[in-house]
């Protein structure tokens, strides 16, 4: 059996990928940003919702102290890129993580989960950067049969950088594409 084939691709074998696929691994895509600075409102509504009191984060003495002024915490990451989903002028239907979706549309995987995710993280997010994503296709697996269902495996990064283009983190995800019918 072969696979779906992106349009003007030849069909493939199970193990192949098909050239759309292949021709993007580790190629940066999707880059933007989320249209607003990191700002400390966002950050201690977050906090307050968690009701994480660490003075680094509401203490401007203690932020200069340790990390030579205000940081967000580096757990909200991925806040600083998730547009909006709706803006004045707007056209586009935006998705997060818009390669996993590509990718599930790729090889006719319906279902789709993720079992991983790991970040790394770099210089802190101060109030006034401007961060930018981007992602990048890691791998994808031959096709696998699991409890789930017969599809593949994917790793994404979603890279982070501010204005500066210093390394803000990023965000490893590996998702696995599924049917449950078990046809890949």
């Amino acid at each position: 059996m072969t696979e779906p084939s992106a349009p003007g691709s030849s069909p493939t074998t199970d193990d192949a990928l098909p050239e759309s696929v292949a021709a993007v691994i580790g190629v940066p895509q999707y880059e933007g940003d989320a249209g607003f600075d990191a700002e400390m409102g966002y950050v201690w509504t977050s906090l307050a919702s968690v009701e994480n009191g660490n003075p680094l984060f509401w203490d401007a003495d203690v932020a200069e102290a340790l990390a030579g002024g205000p940081i967000a915490p580096p757990s909200m990451l991925s806040v600083w890129f998730r547009p909006h989903h709706w803006a004045p002028g707007a056209t586009d239907n935006l998705v997060p993580l818009q390669v996993h979706f590509d990718l599930k549309e790729a090889f006719g995987l319906p279902e789709a989960v993720m079992t991983d995710n790991t970040i790394t993280f770099g210089v802190p997010v101060r109030p006034g950067d401007r961060i930018r994503s981007r992602q990048v296709l890691r791998s994808v697996s031959p096709p696998k049969t699991t409890k789930l269902g017969a599809g593949r495996f994917w790793v994404i990064d979603v890279e982070y950088l501010n204005q500066r283009d210093e390394l803000v983190g990023v965000e490893t995800y590996t998702g696995f594409g599924y049917r449950r019918d078990g046809s890949s």
